[in-house]
C-alpha cells in the first residue's frame, strides 16, 4: 500500500486538482461562448454609407477577425477537451503520472497546467 501511494497522488490531492480543473473548465467554457458569439455576430458595423474602399477594408478585416476567432475557438475547445480528459484520469487515479517516465508530475506544474500528461523531464526529452 505504501508503494502505491508513492506512485500516485492521494485522493485528497486528486480532489484539490479536480477543483482547480473544474474552475479552469468553467472559465474556458465562458471564454469559448464569448468567442463563438463574436464569431457568429454578423452585424455590419454601419459601413453602408461610407466609401466603397473603406467598406472593402472593413469586410477584409471582418474575414480575418472571423478566421482568428475560429482558430481561438478551436484552441479553446481542445483545452476544454484536455481538461475533461484530466478529470477522467482523476477518476482512474492515474492523474499526475507522466505518460513517458511513469513518475509523478510536479504538483506546481499541475497547478499551472492541470491537463499536463508529461513531466518537465519528459517534455525536455521531446526537444
Amino acid at each position: 500500500m505504501a508503494q502505491e501511494l508513492k506512485n500516485r497522488y492521494s485522493d485528497k490531492e486528486l480532489e484539490a486538482f479536480r477543483e482547480i480543473i473544474m474552475e479552469k473548465m468553467e472559465k474556458a467554457q465562458q471564454q469559448l461562448e464569448l468567442i463563438e458569439s463574436a464569431y457568429k455576430n454578423d452585424s455590419n458595423n454601419g459601413t453602408d454609407d461610407t466609401s466603397p474602399t473603406f467598406k472593402a477594408f472593413d469586410e477584409g478585416s471582418e474575414v480575418m477577425s472571423k478566421e482568428a476567432n475560429s482558430q481561438l475557438a478551436i484552441r479553446q475547445e481542445k483545452f476544454i477537451r484536455d481538461l475533461k480528459n484530466a478529470l477522467i484520469r482523476i477518476e482512474n487515479k492515474t492523474y499526475g503520472i507522466c505518460r513517458v517516465t511513469g513518475k509523478l508530475i510536479n504538483p506546481e506544474r499541475l497547478k499551472l497546467v492541470p491537463h499536463a500528461t508529461l513531466s518537465i523531464e519528459a517534455k525536455n526529452m521531446q526537444k
